[in-house]
């Protein structure tokens, strides 16, 4: 089942784009391209079928490219102002933010969250870590990463992507206490979160990956060519 009457109120899909991508080195990230596509048009063509309206913030001075169904507004200095701004963008009652740099999103997934979000008023994406995870020590010379230090247990433990589904008036909420406060978080549950609210973790998708490196640009080309043949 597919389309924006999925669930009764509207809905919107609000991606956060203003980002530099210092990081990948190639200008705005959201406008790099994988296999003849932009990040930022994957991801909305991914959002567009299963929501009501798409809202883009973009970098200052930038404009939306041609043939993208979304509306776009002037996003902050920072990745929580930006989406602070989209939320004033919007009347939806529930709205899904997605990073652009998360081009692989299945529908199975969007679905979860929209049906998620109604019991509890935020839920997001994420995976049970399956990699040892070690704490570093002290490194012993300059520009030395560390070494093994101390084992961290991995139960219970879980890697949150994005989409994160909201109550519009929930998040709204959220950051105007962390703009108050002059609090920021990594992600807009965690702003939830922190006010006492409960966020349910819906399973996501390996694929659900963030480009940020170089090494994931290449993971994602590779992904690309299965991704598109396959009609995802």
């Amino acid at each position: 089942m597919s389309g924006p009457c999925l669930l009764a109120g509207r809905s919107a899909a609000l991606v956060p784009a203003a980002g530099s991508g210092t990081r990948l080195g190639r200008g705005p990230k959201a406008f790099v391209e994988v296999a003849g596509q932009t990040l930022l048009a994957r991801s909305v063509a991914a959002l567009a079928p299963h929501v009501d309206e798409v809202l883009v913030a973009l970098p200052v001075g930038t404009e939306l490219p041609p043939g993208i169904p979304a509306r776009a507004i002037v996003g902050g200095e920072t990745r929580q102002e930006s989406v602070r701004r989209l939320l004033h963008a919007t009347a939806a009652e529930r709205v899904l933010v997605h990073d652009a740099a998360r081009p692989f999103l299945p529908e199975g997934v969007i679905h979860a969250l929209l049906e998620a979000v109604l019991d509890t008023g935020a839920a997001t994406a994420a995976l049970p870590v399956a990699d040892t995870l070690v704490r570093a020590g002290t490194g012993e010379q300059a520009g030395d990463t560390g070494c093994w230090g101390e084992l961290v247990s991995r139960e219970n433990l879980w890697g949150v992507q994005t989409p994160q589904a909201f109550l519009r008036e929930v998040l709204l909420e959220a950051h105007a206490q962390a703009r108050s406060q002059g609090h920021t978080a990594t992600d807009d549950a965690g702003l939830v979160a922190r006010l006492g609210g409960r966020v349910r973790l819906v399973p996501g998708d390996a694929r659900l990956f963030k480009v940020t490196t170089p090494g994931d640009l290449a993971l994602a080309e590779a992904l690309a060519r299965v991704w598109d043949g396959a009609g995802c």
